[in-house]
C-alpha cells in the first residue's frame, strides 16, 4: 500500500529536513526521501568537514606563531598528523548526523532510505506529485502527499576534458577523503571554495597555485574584499594567478604530478603539482527526478520556481535550495524551507522571502569574509548614489590581543536617504559578526542607529559600531 502523507520532501539536506521539521511542527504528517544521509552536502560533503579542516589549520597557524604570544614550544617542532586531522572531521560529521536521526524522531517525521522519481498522474493519485521510490535494499515504495517540496541539492561542477580520477584530480568532493595531505596543488577556481581550499592547504604546508579565470578572486564580492583576501595569501606563500584561460585538454596526469597549460596575455605557463583540486560552482542535481512527467520545468540546469512563493509549474509542489540555483547557501536553503512551508500552510504573515544580496555569504579563510547588501561597484552600477566608509581591524584593542589584525570593516550606504546598502567584513570572526548586519538589513536599520547601539568593549563587534559612526565623520578610532 502507497504511504499517504501531507508533505513528502525530496531531499534530507539543510532544505529538506528544516522543511520537514517546520511542517511536522505544524502538525502536518511528514516523509522524507533520501537516497544518501540525512544531513546532504552541507554535512557530509562541504559546511561541516571543510570548516573542521579550516579551524585545525587555523590551530597550528597559532601554534606555529606561538612565540608571538610569548609561549615557547619546548622542541620547537609544529607538524600535521593528517589522520588525526579526518579523525576529527569525521567524528564532527558523525555526531551531527546521529542528532538529526533523533530529531527526525522526536518530531515523528519518517525517512525512506531510497531514489524518488515524481510520477505523473496514476492509479495513486489523480494529479502529479507521487513519489516512486527505489528503496535501498532493492524494494519499491510510493509515497502519494498532498504536497511535495524538492530539495534535491547540487553537486560540485566538473570542467570538461579534464582527467578525474577521484584522488590527483578531484573535485571539493573527492578531497575532503583525500588519504594524504597534499605537497603541492593546483586549485582551479578562486571563488569561496577555492579560497577556503587555499587558505587551509597553505596553513597545512602545501604549495598551493590558484587559478582563476576571472580578474581577481571571489569576484561577486567586493573589490576591497577580493583584494584583502589575496593579499593575505601571497602573504602566506599562495601563487595565485588571475585573469588567465585554462586549457584543460593538457592536462596529464604521470609519474604522481599533474601538470597543465594556463593562457594569460597571450602567454603559456605550465603549472605542476601533487594533486589538482577542480572548484568551479555547483549545478544543480535535477536529471533522473521525473520532472518529466509533470509541469516542473527546469531553466539552465536548475527547477524553475515562482521567486516568492518557490512553487513550481505544479502549485502543490515547491523547490528550495540549490537545485533552484541562486544563492547557493545551506542558510539560504533554510530559509526557503520556511518561505515554502508557511506558504503551504496558508499561513498569515508568512515568512517573506529574502532577496539574494539579502542573505549573508561567508568564507571560513584566513582571515574569514563575510559580506550581505550591495557591493560597492554593484550598487553604482545601477544607479545608486552612495557613500562609504572603512575601518582597519588593527584599530581595535581586541584585534591585537587576539594577534590578528588583518582586515577591515566597510559599509556602504545610500547617499541621500542614509539607508543601508551593504557591509562587507574581513577579518577574524567576520563570519559571526555579520549576523549583526543581518538583523540590522530585516529591522532596516540604517548605519546611525547601529553606531549609537552600545556595543561592549573591548569586543571586535566594535568595530561595526565604529565603521557606521565614520560615515558621518563619527568614529572613535577611525
Amino acid at each position: 500500500m502507497p504511504i499517504e502523507v501531507d508533505v513528502a520532501v525530496l531531499g534530507g539536506g539543510p532544505g529538506g529536513y528544516t522543511a520537514a521539521v517546520r511542517a511536522a511542527q505544524a502538525g502536518k504528517s511528514v516523509v522524507i526521501i533520501e537516497k544518501d544521509k540525512l544531513g546532504g552536502t552541507c554535512l557530509h560533503r562541504g559546511c561541516i568537514p571543510s570548516k573542521a579542516l579550516l579551524r585545525s589549520a587555523e590551530v597550528i597557524s597559532t601554534v606555529r606563531n606561538a612565540a608571538s604570544y610569548g609561549v615557547t614550544l619546548p622542541d620547537g617542532d609544529v607538524s600535521v598528523a593528517w589522520d588525526g586531522v579526518m579523525s576529527r572531521k569525521g567524528a564532527i560529521v558523525e555526531q551531527l548526523h546521529r542528532g538529526l536521526q533523533a530529531l527526525m524522531k522526536q518530531h515523528k517525521i519518517e525517512v525512506v532510505r531510497g531514489s524518488g522519481r515524481v510520477i505523473g498522474p496514476s492509479i495513486f493519485s489523480p494529479r502529479s506529485g507521487a513519489i516512486a521510490v527505489e528503496l535501498a535494499d532493492g524494494e519499491s515504495e510510493t509515497i502519494v502527499p498532498r504536497h511535495v517540496i524538492i530539495a534535491t541539492g547540487s553537486r560540485p561542477r566538473k570542467l570538461e576534458d579534464l582527467p578525474y580520477d577521484e584522488a590527483t584530480v578531484v573535485t571539493s568532493d573527492e578531497a575532503l577523503d583525500w588519504p594524504s595531505m597534499p605537497a603541492s596543488v593546483i586549485i582551479v577556481g578562486g571563488g569561496v571554495i577555492g579560497v577556503e581550499w587555499a587558505s587551509l592547504l597553505s596553513d597545512f604546508g602545501t604549495k598551493v597555485i590558484l587559478v582563476e579565470t576571472a580578474d581577481r578572486l571571489v569576484s561577486l564580492e567586493d573589490k576591497d574584499v577580493s583584494a584583502e583576501l589575496a593579499k593575505a595569501l601571497s602573504r602566506r606563500g599562495v601563487e595565485i594567478h588571475t585573469g588567465v584561460r585554462l586549457n584543460a585538454s593538457t592536462c596529464v596526469v604521470k609519474d604522481g604530478e599533474v601538470s597543465v597549460e594556463i593562457e594569460k596575455a597571450g602567454a603559456s605557463v605550465r603549472l605542476s603539482a601533487e594533486r589538482m583540486l577542480v572548484s568551479v560552482g555547483r549545478q544543480g542535481n535535477v536529471e533522473n527526478q521525473g520532472f518529466e512527467n509533470t509541469d516542473i520545468k527546469t531553466e539552465r540546469g536548475f527547477v524553475k520556481v515562482n521567486p516568492v512563493t518557490l512553487q513550481t509549474g505544479e502549485p502543490h509542489i515547491y523547490a528550495i535550495g540549490d537545485c533552484i540555483g541562486g544563492i547557493q547557501l545551506a542558510h539560504a536553503a533554510m530559509h526557503e524551507a520556511a518561505v515554502a512551508v508557511d506558504h503551504l500552510l496558508g499561513r498569515l504573515g508568512a515568512t517573506e522571502r529574502a532577496a539574494d544580496r539579502d542573505v549573508p555569504r561567508c568564507i571560513y579563510s584566513r582571515p574569514e569574509a563575510a559580506s550581505i547588501g550591495w557591493a560597492e561597484a554593484e550598487a553604482a552600477a545601477h544607479g545608486l548614489q552612495t557613500k562609504t566608509a572603512k575601518l582597519p581591524l588593527r584599530v581595535l584593542g581586541k584585534a591585537l590581543v587576539h594577534g590578528e589584525t588583518e582586515g577591515f570593516a566597510k559599509v556602504i550606504a545610500d547617499k541621500d536617504t542614509g539607508d543601508l546598502l551593504g557591509v562587507h567584513l574581513v577579518g577574524v570572526h567576520a563570519t559571526d559578526l555579520i549576523a549583526e548586519a543581518s538583523l540590522a538589513k530585516l529591522l532596516d536599520a540604517v548605519p546611525w542607529e547601529i553606531a549609537k547601539a552600545i556595543h561592549p568593549h573591548p569586543t571586535l563587534s566594535e568595530a561595526l559600531q565604529e565603521v557606521m559612526a565614520a560615515l558621518d565623520g563619527g568614529a572613535a578610532h577611525g
